[in-house]
Formats: C-alpha cells, structure tokens, sequence
C-alpha cells in the first residue's frame, strides 16, 4: 500500500475567483516533512463537438499566461456549485459556440498539472449537434468575445496536434480521445 502522506499545516498565499494557492506541510516517508504549493482549482469542462460529417468545433481564443491566441475545444469552469458536469459542458457548448448536442457523453478525465494543481478536467464527446436559436445565445465578452469557431475534419484536428498547432493538454487529449473512441 505505501505511507500514507499527512497534512500538518497549511498557510494560505493567494484567494482568487478561479484558484486558490496555499503551501501544505506534508509528511515524508523518511520521517521528515517538506512544503509543497498547491494551486486549488475549480475544475473544468471540456467538449470535443463531433457533428455528422465527423468535423469537430474548435475555438481560438486568447490566453493572457501566453500572450497570444491558442486553438482549444469549447470549455469552462466548474464554477456553478452542485452543477452536473455534463450540464456544465453542454452550457459551455451553448455559450461559446451557440450549439445543443442530443447526446453528451464522457470521454476522458485529466489531471492536468498533478504536481502543483488539483485542476480536474472532465472532457464530453458531444455529438447530434444544432444550432442555438438566434433569441437564445449568449452574449460573450471578454475574452470570447472574438473567439473565432471553426469546423475541421477530426483527421486534420489530429494533425494539428502533430504540427504542433493545437497545444493546449485538454485539446489534445480530447481529440485524441475521440479519434480513438471513433
């Protein structure tokens, strides 16, 4: 089974809408201690859209940390308590890039940064897409508010990756996820 790790203190560093980050004392199994930083996440949803001509629904929105504008699948936090998460990524798929999906179902489930984070990110297979009446989209701001949204075959998401176009960890395991589940 292994030592079981315990926490004997924890000090707090930052509060903030999406993380918090702290620094846990921890025991070893050398009989010591060490520190560790954690950053403690909401939680994400993440949705590989695959309509019926097998393209899928990719975003490219900007990302403050990079600098720069970055492809990725339609996603969000898990920031609504007690929602589903299958709810919360069929809300995110409406609200970024205005389509419903008649089935939505677990893909994969990451952890994407274990060593400092406990980010956990839960990516849906959507599929049977529609439109979002006119009436009922959402209106976006901030960083989505200029998303470009595109449809690519899944094969040239695939290759995307490979070109190094997509890098984004959710992106890739959810593409991949769904090539494979294909």
């Amino acid at each position: 089974m292994g030592f079981e790790h315990e926490v004997v203190g924890t000090t707090e560093r930052y509060r903030g809408a999406i993380f918090d980050v702290v620094t846990d004392e921890v025991t070893m199994s050398d009989g010591g201690t060490a520190k560790r930083d954690v950053v403690r996440n909401k939680g994400a949803v993440v949705v590989v859209a695959l309509d019926d001509d097998d393209r899928v629904v990719l975003i490219k929105q900007y990302r403050h940390a990079l600098g720069k504008r970055i492809w990725e699948l339609p996603a969000g936090l898990r920031d609504v308590d007690g929602e589903d998460p299958a709810v919360a990524a069929a809300r995110e798929l409406a609200e970024e890039v205005d389509l419903t999906a008649g089935r939505m179902e677990r893909l994969v489930e990451l952890h994407t940064s274990p060593g400092f984070s406990t980010e956990h990110v839960l990516v849906y297979l959507a599929r049977e897409l529609a439109p979002v009446p006119d009436a009922e989209r959402f209106d976006r701001h901030d960083e989505e508010a200029d998303l470009e949204v595109v449809r690519v075959s899944l094969d040239d998401a695939i290759a995307m990756i490979f070109r190094g176009e997509i890098t984004n960890a959710a992106a890739v395991a959810g593409l991949l996820a769904a090539a494979r589940a294909r």
